[in-house]
């Protein structure tokens, strides 16, 4: 999951260090994963869920870059509980937009 600035200070602010929780990839800022799941989460879920990142509120809606379009990840086991609705379209252009400027 790319992380913006915004998300990496406001995780931080949990008193969590940087480099336990972030990876720096080429385009920018990643979630770290451990055994393929994010850092954050456990048996009862995600362990920072008030503080997720932009990208974690939006999930299951992604960016499928073979078709240039928003999608529901396919992968996601519950997506067909999530209502798209415009604004979260355009939540995830912004998005988007925002962490190409970072990157």
């Amino acid at each position: 999951m790319p992380l913006s600035r915004l998300d990496v200070k406001r995780i931080s602010k949990l008193n969590y260090r940087l480099e336990d929780f972030a990876i720096k990839m080429e385009e920018g800022w990643r979630l770290k994963n451990r055994f393929g799941r994010c850092v954050f989460l456990v048996e009862g879920g995600c362990r920072i869920y008030p503080h997720r990142p932009e990208g974690c509120r939006l999930y299951p809606l992604v960016y499928d870059e073979n078709s240039g379009k928003m999608v529901l990840d396919n992968l996601c086991p519950y997506g067909y509980e999530f209502k798209v609705e415009k604004g979260d379209i355009q939540k995830l252009k912004s998005l988007l937009e925002r962490l190409g400027k970072e990157g």
